[in-house]
């Protein structure tokens, strides 16, 4: 079985990356390493990680980046950068994963291909209870936010291997989503990680996944397995810009497709020492 990392982004909201340390912390297989891809939070979340490190099951690293607007990109690459495994599994810090989710994404991790998982999106109440100190449910009667065109529905609350084994059989098209992604570290390092001219909110994960594609690598399906909760927070969206709407990023994607690109010039190698 290969090794896996966990790279964990996150800003400013140091009570819900808690829960999903936690969350990692008992995984019933452990991965290699956990990096905290942190795109400029405050100091007192610094202090949480570094308290956390100290008695963590596995090495935990902090990555942080200066504050001077959205980098996820940028940050992603810094996490990469910082862990070990053969397998990077991206999440961001505010889901709590399933006891066996890292187990899921290496039972169905294959050469050639990449894995797109999904998550459950709790509603502001159940998140609440959750950040109060309850235990995270993995059902289809959790009370959920509403639907939004894009996540994934209530059905996804099932985690049977035999049936996520058939669903991963087969390549798969559609929408990026880097909160539950994995990657192996060569490919990753085929196409230079996450392009970063990509600043301000969206279309990094939709562009590192189309140069993956461009060098052969497909998306599988991780369903029915890989089991995450999102916790409920108000949109972070711009003002003015909807989920699969306009975005200014869109003209670095067009690009990317247009020229069938499959490294991106400022990426991953900036951050890797030789």
């Amino acid at each position: 079985m290969p090794t896996a990392s966990l790279v964990v982004t996150t800003y400013n909201w140091k009570e819900a990356l808690a829960l999903c340390l936690h969350s990692i912390a008992r995984q019933r297989t452990r991965p290699l390493d956990v990096v905290v891809a942190d795109d400029g939070s405050r100091e007192d979340t610094a202090r949480m990680v570094e308290g956390l490190a100290r008695d963590f099951p596995v090495p935990l690293r902090h990555a942080w980046q200066e504050d001077i607007g959205f980098r996820a990109a940028r940050v992603r690459n810094l996490g990469i950068a910082a862990s070990r495994g053969e397998y990077v599994i991206f999440v961001d810090g505010d889901m709590v994963l399933h006891p066996s989710f890292v187990a899921d994404h290496l039972a169905l991790a294959r050469e050639g291909s990449y894995l797109q998982g999904g998550r459950l999106n709790a509603s502001r109440e159940e998140s609440q209870r959750l950040l109060d100190g309850g235990g995270v449910r993995f059902s289809p009667r959790m009370p959920m936010a509403p639907f939004v065109k894009g996540e994934l529905k209530a059905r996804h609350a099932f985690r049977v291997p035999p049936v996520a084994a058939i669903k991963a059989r087969k390549p798969s098209r559609g929408v990026a989503m880097s909160c539950n992604l994995g990657v192996w570290r060569h490919d990753l390092e085929r196409v230079n990680g996450f392009d970063e001219r990509y600043e301000g909110w969206g279309r990094e994960d939709d562009d590192l996944v189309t140069r993956l594609r461009h060098s052969g690598v497909e998306r599988r399906l991780l369903r029915y397995a890989g089991l995450a909760v999102h916790l409920w927070h108000p949109t972070r969206w711009p003002d003015g810009i909807i989920p699969n709407g306009a975005i200014p990023n869109d003209r670095l994607l067009a690009e990317t497709i247009a020229t069938h690109a499959t490294r991106c010039v400022r990426g991953l190698d900036g951050h890797v020492q030789t």
